[in-house]
């Protein structure tokens, strides 16, 4: 389950980089822009964005590690001060998940012997003592699947005559989403084809807001 949360926020990452990037883009060029304008703006675009992404997926994930070494260090405590009180309460979380209590206190027991603290870390507090979070890694690939995906509609703009560029940098990016979305919901179990529209419909609209907006600020510019 670890793999598949890795691989949504990689995918949700790289959906990011492509709508936010494809959308100021195309708001940009519909403001009548130059296109030495337009790959600039792009290119601002994919680095501010890989940066926030960055920013804030490390900002998050070192506060739930900080929460997770602040659980583990009050049930280590805990577990020095009150061993048996603790075994106990790991004895009633199984009797609770459908154990008879002799087994119960058998198993706790056992564990508890074994791995005190990795025992109530994953059945008392959901946690895992060799899963901690890793705020540097997650960071790091927030970044790196949102500048994969802004890279998309930044080379089609790049590539593409300028007349051609708006069509073409809405084709690629539906596209892309679309197939995103589907592999997304694949993963995940969902339904597919929900999934894939969900995506390209709410990441259509995001783009013809800002196609919009880019129209009315050239106008009146």
């Amino acid at each position: 389950m670890g793999g598949i949360g890795w691989l949504r926020a990689s995918v949700l990452g790289a959906s990011d980089g492509i709508v936010s990037t494809s959308s100021l883009i195309l708001g940009v060029a519909a403001a009548h822009a130059s296109q030495a304008n337009i790959l600039l703006s792009g290119t601002a675009a994919l680095v501010a964005g890989a940066m926030s992404m960055a920013s804030g997926e490390y900002v998050s994930v070192h506060s739930q590690a900080d929460t997770e070494a602040a659980a583990l260090a009050q049930e280590r405590a805990e577990l020095e001060v009150d061993f048996a009180g603790e075994s106990r309460e790991l004895t009633e979380i199984y009797v609770r998940r459908g154990l008879d209590h002799a087994l119960a206190a058998q198993v706790a027991a056992q564990l508890m012997a074994h791995d005190a603290l990795g025992s109530h870390a994953r059945d008392e507090l959901g946690l895992s003592v060799g899963g901690a979070a890793r705020p540097l890694q997650a960071a790091m690939a927030s970044a790196a699947s949102f500048a994969v995906g802004a890279a998309l509609p930044l080379m089609v703009a790049a590539w593409t005559p300028q007349r051609f560029l708006m069509p073409s940098i809405v084709a690629a990016s539906l596209l892309c989403l679309l197939l995103l979305g589907g592999w997304s919901a694949k993963v995940g179990g969902a339904d597919v084809r929900k999934g894939a529209l969900r995506v390209a419909f709410w990441s259509a609209l995001a783009m013809a807001v800002t196609t919009l907006v880019g129209s009315i600020a050239g106008a009146i510019g």
